[in-house]
């Protein structure tokens, strides 16, 4: 079986020394049948190009590899980066020619040896929707993907205006993706046991919304709609618009009441709203 379990990861990280570190967000999957499942759901095969991010000690590479074309795994560790040609090699020798490893840090990386149509990967906790957003907004060709990250994350990724947890990781993921949640992962399956639980997002790329704005300036608007949100919008935007009332005629311009407050705009309304705010559109 190619897959490692717990007695295979516990060799490789006693032949490595590895402390896996809570600043890295180093939690392993252990659990090969979350890993199958993991794979299924993400709907990668034969033709993909998976980007994988934070591929650890090889749980989810070796399943990826078993149905993709191709692999690419950033790894920010160079330990572990040094070591994942060699678990591949050992456990699934015949794709190990289909495995691509990038030492370097997800949020900084611009280019790969090979294009992506899908990304697959069990996201650091502590940047996972930094990364997330990076990774939408620097290969645009991917059209799909799976990641999992800490539940309450998820829920906010995927979070529909009105929701609760409806926030600034939900409106820039939609910018780019729709989102939805898709299954949830127990902590027993780590190593080291995370004291949180996982949630699986599933992402499919779309087109932006149709605006004059720019990404940039749209943002702008959405970090200031929930910089403090439970102020009126009319309120929260005054310092982009120069006063309260500028930019209450911004919003009323875009269709958007000035009394209410950034949870129950979608991401096109931001836009519309970008749009008719005085100063730059960049």
């Amino acid at each position: 079986m190619s897959l490692l379990d717990p007695r295979s990861i516990r060799e490789i990280a006693a032949r490595l020394d590895l402390r896996p570190t809570k600043q890295r967000g180093q939690n392993f999957v252990v659990d090969a049948n979350t890993v199958r499942r993991i794979v299924a759901a993400s709907g990668v095969g034969a033709d993909d190009v998976v980007l994988e991010v934070g591929p650890g000690l090889g749980s989810l590479t070796l399943g990826l590899l078993e149905v993709a074309d191709r692999v690419v795994a950033v790894e920010i560790d160079e330990l572990l980066a040094g070591e994942l040609p060699r678990t591949v090699a050992e456990r699934l020798p015949e794709r190990a020619d289909r495995l691509d490893v990038v030492t370097a840090d997800a949020m900084r990386v611009t280019e790969l040896p090979a294009t992506p149509t899908a990304v697959v990967a069990n996201l650091p906790y502590n940047v996972a929707v930094p990364v997330l957003l990076h990774l939408l907004a620097t290969f645009p060709e991917w059209q799909r993907g799976l990641v999992m990250v800490q539940a309450e994350v998820a829920d906010r990724i995927a979070a529909p205006p009105g929701s609760k947890v409806y926030g600034v990781p939900s409106v820039k993921t939609a910018w780019y993706a729709e989102s939805w949640r898709a299954g949830s992962v127990s902590p027993s399956v780590f190593w080291p046991v995370p004291n949180v639980d996982s949630g699986l997002v599933a992402l499919r790329r779309r087109e932006p919304p149709a605006t004059g704005a720019t990404r940039e300036r749209v943002f702008a608007v959405v970090d200031a709609a929930f910089g403090q949100r439970r102020k009126m919008l009319r309120s929260s935007l005054s310092g982009m618009a120069g006063s309260s009332a500028a930019a209450s005629e911004a919003l009323v311009a875009a269709g958007v009441d000035p009394q209410a407050r950034g949870e129950v705009l979608d991401v096109a309304a931001f836009a519309r709203v970008a749009e008719r705010l005085p100063g730059p559109a960049a």
